[in-house]
């Protein structure tokens, strides 16, 4: 299963959205351990308007574990402890956010890297002081592929904590180029990203609008 670009190669290639979006209203983290092949398996999409992230925790194991292809470190520091026989859901409700806009950029995969943008614009007010902005890579696993019954957001690399000045300009745009994950399949690959305070409470959260999204009527 599974040194940076120059930064103006990166910003060449960013594509902006075509079309909006639902506003998520729930962030749902679904953590499986890097053992648990089970677990990938198996499971039931989630309603409503949710943005998913799928992480795969590694094991102690290694590469010896049947997920481990797919497995960040980052997935461990975050979910804690983990079983190794079932999902760890954790939700977090998204509220509006009327004085914030957060917009998640990329662009295509070129020469082994692909470009990636958060964007983080205060229309009044200020962020809470220490909030800090995450990016991540992800994989788009249809439902019925690569093993799983359910359409997956995999989590295939993170950049962050990117610092968010409270006080400061009041937009942000943090720049990345990121390497494509080995076994992972550049048209399929997407970004998420979002912000959070600094308990790790997440305020808000977007992600790449698809190209072939059809515009609004």
């Amino acid at each position: 299963m599974f040194r940076l670009l120059p930064l103006v190669l990166a910003a060449a290639g960013i594509a902006h959205a075509a079309c909006p979006a639902p506003a998520p209203t729930v962030l749902l983290e679904r953590f499986l351990s890097g053992d648990c092949e089970a677990c990938w398996g198996s499971g039931a999409a989630p309603e409503g308007a949710v943005l998913v992230l799928d992480w795969i925790v590694p094991s102690a194991r290694g590469d010896e574990a049947p997920l481990s292809a797919a497995a960040v470190p980052e997935a461990a520091a975050r979910a804690g402890t983990v079983a190794q026989d079932r999902t760890l859901q954790r939700r977090q409700p998204l509220p509006a956010q009327p004085n914030l806009r957060l917009k998640v950029l990329d662009g295509p995969a070129w020469n082994g890297y692909i470009g990636l943008q958060l964007s983080v614009e205060r229309l009044a007010g200020t962020l809470p002081r220490g909030a800090v902005g995450y990016l991540a890579l992800v994989e788009n696993v249809p439902a019925g592929t690569e093993g799983t019954p359910i359409a997956r957001q995999l989590v295939r690399s993170v950049v962050g904590p990117l610092p968010l000045d409270a006080g400061g300009p009041k937009r942000i745009d943090h720049l990345r180029a990121l390497r494509i994950p080995l076994g992972s399949k550049p048209a399929r690959l997407t970004a998420v990203g979002w912000i959070e305070a600094p308990a790790g409470k997440v305020i808000a959260a977007a992600q790449v609008i698809p190209e072939d999204c059809a515009p609004a009527r």
